[in-house]
């Protein structure tokens, strides 16, 4: 038999090559340096509430738990979802009420309990505005982000709370804090449902005044809640399972260094280190340690979604949620 000539041994080579790669690469989407890719999107861009991705980015404990995270802002959870169904994301950070467009079919799947009470968020009125108390907004327009988004499904409880049914107050998908705000500037909507951020910025321009603090009238509830594209959970879990170990890491950081996170929360909510300070005491408190979900809170959601008119029936919650993939699991749910 003739010794392969050094063209075609160099052709060998490269054929083994590539089908080395091919091999070594199948299943998941990794970095020169070894780390899964996952494309992460958050509801809206400023929030508090989602400054822990920018955090665990910036001082590299995703990286430590093995994962590149690029980031992706959306406007709105309707535009997150829509993400997570397109295949555009991997994992999203959304709300609560978002569970709604799981049960209606979304390739979506919550995976943590990211944060408890809606202390987030505050209905605002301009600041000479004549609406002086919640009773004065029977009939009024509120701007929320999308429809069926966490900020709509406050507004439309604030109403039944009131006893006007869900619509006794109108909402007006407007989009992002910036284009609600024009709006209620440009006197299109009576008020907006805007980050605490946002709202504390305005009051101290002397724009708006805080109407509604939500984390007042609604107690038992889940306001932001991971969830996993359902073909990446089931294609990658050890990849869903770093980014919530990641996660979870990051939000003990948080809470054990305040300096380092009030510089990039404020960068990345655009406002005052003096502000982003006042957020950090008032919101840190409501971040979920474990991820783990509360019945009373998925019960609430539950039966809202039948009352507002959301769904026809009161839907399974426990198909819409999972606990496998959080940080000490049981090796049964895995």
């Amino acid at each position: 038999m003739k010794s392969p000539t050094k063209a075609a041994s160099l052709l060998i080579c490269a054929s083994l090559a590539i089908g080395f790669l091919i091999v070594g690469g199948a299943g998941f989407e990794g970095s020169a340096h070894g780390e899964t890719k996952v494309r992460v999107g958050k509801a809206i861009s400023e929030a508090f509430s989602f400054v822990p991705l920018d955090v665990g980015i910036e001082t590299g404990i995703f990286k430590k738990h093995g994962l590149e995270v690029e980031k992706y802002d959306f406007a709105g959870s309707a535009k997150l979802q829509q993400g997570l169904a397109a295949g555009s994301i991997d994992i999203g950070l959304g709300s609560g009420p978002e569970l709604a467009f799981v049960a209606k079919g979304a390739p979506s799947i919550g995976v943590a309990a990211m944060a408890n009470a809606p202390w987030l968020l505050t209905l605002n009125v301009e600041k000479n505005s004549p609406i002086k108390t919640v009773a004065d907004l029977q009939g009024k327009t509120v701007s929320v982000s999308t429809v069926g988004s966490l900020t709509e499904w406050l507004v439309h409880d604030l109403s039944r709370q009131q006893g006007w049914g869900s619509n006794g107050i109108k909402t007006l998908p407007i989009g992002t804090d910036a284009s609600q705000i024009s709006a209620l500037k440009t006197h299109q909507v009576d008020g907006v449902v805007i980050d605490i951020g946002a709202a504390y910025r305005l009051e101290e321009a002397g724009d708006t005044r805080i109407l509604v603090r939500f984390g007042d009238i609604v107690k038992d509830f889940h306001i932001h809640i991971i969830y996993a594209s359902r073909a990446f959970a089931v294609n990658d879990p050890e990849a869903v399972r770093a980014f919530l170990a990641g996660w979870f890491e990051t939000i003990a950081y948080m809470r054990a260094n305040k300096s380092k996170t009030v510089e990039i929360a404020s960068r990345v909510m655009a406002t005052s280190p003096a502000i982003a300070s006042k957020v950090y005491d008032e919101l840190m408190p409501a971040f979920n340690p474990d991820g783990r979900f509360n019945p009373k809170a998925l019960e609430v959601l539950r039966k809202s979604y039948v009352e507002m008119g959301i769904l026809p029936t009161e839907p399974d919650m426990g198909k819409l949620v999972t606990e496998k993939f959080l940080p000490g699991a049981s090796p049964k749910d895995k």
